[in-house]
């Protein structure tokens, strides 16, 4: 019997809380599922809910990660999307994002708050969003868990349940998509 992780590449660890990722051999092109990596993350987030849970997707990726998980867990109410764009610490070089708005349609304060992202890559969007979820009120706690960590940490910000872990060149970018359907594919950009 096969596991998921039978059908990653070399260069990805699927579903690894801690632990490090493997270099991806020179002029190996990245290749992801994104739809098998979500079935490991939805396994990921089913473990850690809790009563309190709130799900929280930072936008655009992780918060189509939030709906889709909220609805195919069955997990009461709506799950929160939340903008960095106002706590950046490249405002004056990039200007205010035109991405989406914070909606947190529920009380911060006292909520396990379960914080999902598609790529942790610096940390600095993670902080950011921290700042950002703190304006709202003091949850409990906050844990964070993403669909990819390709490391290249600037912060000391670990995710608590990543689905895979990959290294990828500074000039690379890993993005994930989502289709009409609802569907997700990752496309990787730069060289």
């Amino acid at each position: 019997m096969s596991k998921p992780s039978d059908n990653l590449p070399a260069a990805a660890e699927p579903a690894a809380p801690a632990g490090g990722a493997e270099a991806l051999p020179p002029g190996l092109g990245l290749v992801l599922d994104a739809e098998a990596l979500y079935g490991e993350l939805r396994k990921g987030v089913r473990a850690l809910c809790t009563a309190q849970t709130r799900l929280v997707g930072i936008t655009s990726g992780g918060a189509w990660l939030a709906q889709r998980l909220q609805s195919d867990l069955g997990l009461p109410g709506t799950a929160g999307s939340i903008s960095s764009a106002m706590h950046r610490d490249d405002f004056a070089r990039r200007g205010l994002s035109s991405g989406g708005q914070t909606s947190l349609p529920f009380d911060v304060n006292g909520a396990e708050i379960i914080l999902l992202d598609d790529v942790l890559y610096t940390g600095r969007t993670i902080r950011a969003v921290i700042n950002e979820l703190f304006d709202y009120g003091r949850p409990a706690s906050v844990r964070l868990v993403v669909l990819v960590d390709r490391g290249g940490r600037e912060l000391p910000i670990q995710a608590d349940f990543a689905a895979a872990r990959v290294t990828m060149p500074p000039a690379r970018s890993l993005a994930l998509a989502r289709d009409a359907s609802g569907g997700f594919s990752f496309h990787v950009e730069g060289h």
